[in-house]
């Protein structure tokens, strides 16, 4: 961990203190994540079945 200098005044203990706290939670704060693709842009799901075209509509009542 880094020290901490003060340069000009004199600062007391709860002063030290609070300036302590807000450089820790600044420092905890993250970046909000970027999501991942978006499951309606994934080319896979072209490859499930039924697929359109002839006899597509009878393959939807089969199992799979």
């Amino acid at each position: 961990m880094s020290a901490i200098r003060v340069l000009h005044g004199a600062p007391d203990d709860c002063e030290l203190a609070a300036l302590t706290a807000v450089l820790h939670a600044v420092s905890a704060v993250r970046s909000p994540e970027i999501p991942g693709p978006s499951v309606w842009g994934d080319p896979a799901w072209r490859a499930r079945e039924p697929r359109p075209g002839a006899g597509a509509w009878r393959m939807s009542g089969l199992p799979h």
